[in-house]
């Protein structure tokens, strides 16, 4: 069996030509930059309080912290996902060139059934690949095309074998580029939008079990900004809205520079110097049309004491909260629930992962055993491109 039998169907179902370009791992080529999990372009002003208190003061958790210590804890689910993404190489249609992307999702949510001991409650992994849509250039019903594709790809040898299959074909618009973008780019970024759509999966189906309330709260790791619709479909709004209401969103790398000051000058000092279980004012936060009448408050806390870490930002945590009902749109979330999740999220910094992960200083531990939990999933890389 010929080790490019995947990469030869394609060719040939879709009527292009393969280079047999070197196959490797996105997530393996060093790239000296930070991943911020904010949106590029994002402004969280603080012109707008996102709490019914008003004041500017930052806000000292550590006796509240310390009162619920031995209280059950607030948060009983942590949601995580995570992709790895690979060039298994290039095709032409046309007389143009375009990658052929490949993705592993991984999804995950465990579940706290003693305070040392953690069980799964819902796994996705999935097998995808991104190709440009010339790959269909006739346009004519190109979603039962490229389902097609894929179980006729799922059929061959290679993946029976071992028992594999592609769960989606992710086609990437293959006519135009922005300036700096990449087809590149285009066809992780569908496989990233993948991955959201499995945690928003994964999320619904613990709403509909009525597992998450007020006394059980899921930590999502990342933002909680979601582009929801590609269009103004406000059922797919009201839908999110019903089933984050008890959903925490944690974000470990973001950009210190997006918070700004009512002159909308940079205020990251503000979080850099944010002293040990303190907490910043709540902002309200507004992404933007794609997301409806929607608001955010978010606010930022130190759970580790800035001597102890690499930069004045290792040791802060990001927090966002879905606004629900009218009221929190307008006034806020109460300032007594803020500073119960966030001395809940205090209490959550130990044990520590110190030695495991270089983020260890922004870890939950829960979140990384949820983390570490779905990439122990993954088929290694060597094996996952040696399938094509």
């Amino acid at each position: 069996m010929a080790i490019d039998r995947i990469l030869s169907f394609i060719e040939k179902e879709t009527n292009g030509k393969c280079y047999t370009s070197f196959k490797f791992c996105y997530d393996g080529v060093i790239v000296p930059s930070i991943a911020y999990e904010d949106k590029v372009g994002d402004k969280i002003n603080l012109k707008e309080y996102g709490e019914t208190d008003h004041s500017p003061n930052m806000r000292d958790l550590s006796k509240r912290a310390k009162q619920i210590e031995k209280d059950i804890p607030l948060f009983a689910f942590f949601l995580d996902g995570s992709r790895r993404t690979y060039k298994i190489d290039d095709i032409e249609y046309q007389k143009k060139v375009f990658p052929i992307i490949a993705g592993q999702i991984g999804v995950g949510c465990c579940r706290r059934v003693s305070p040392s001991k953690f069980s799964k409650i819902a796994l996705e992994h999935n097998l995808v690949l991104s190709l440009p849509d010339y790959a269909h250039a006739d346009g004519y019903k190109p979603e039962l095309f490229f389902n097609s594709l894929a179980d006729k790809i799922n059929q061959t040898s290679t993946l029976s074998k071992y028992r594999l299959k592609i769960s989606k074909i992710l086609p990437y618009d293959s006519k135009r580029l922005q300036d700096g973008e990449t087809f590149e780019n285009k066809g992780i970024a569908k496989i990233q939008d993948e991955m959201v759509e499995c945690e928003k999966k994964i999320v619904a189906q613990l709403t509909a079990k009525n597992l998450l309330s007020f006394s059980s709260y899921l930590i999502k790791d990342g933002s909680l900004q979601y582009k929801p619709m590609k269009t103004c479909d406000f059922k797919e709004i009201s839908k999110i809205r019903n089933n984050y209401r008890w959903v925490i969103g944690i974000s470990k790398q973001f950009n210190p520079e997006l918070l700004k000051d009512k002159n909308d000058k940079s205020n990251a000092y503000v979080i850099a110097n944010l002293k040990l279980y303190h907490r910043t004012p709540a902002v309200m936060y507004e992404p933007g049309e794609q997301f409806g009448d929607v608001k955010f408050a978010v606010w930022y806390v130190r759970i580790r004491d800035a001597k102890y870490t690499e930069t004045p930002f290792s040791g802060v945590l990001k927090m966002e909260k879905m606004l629900m009902t009218g009221s929190e749109s307008e006034h806020g979330l109460e300032t007594d629930e803020i500073d119960t999740i966030t001395a809940n999220i205090i209490n959550e910094r130990n044990p520590v992962c110190y030695g495991n992960d270089n983020r260890w200083a922004n870890h939950l531990y829960p979140v990384y055993l949820t983390e570490k939990y779905i990439k122990s999933q993954y088929i290694s890389d060597l094996h996952f491109l040696n399938l094509f």
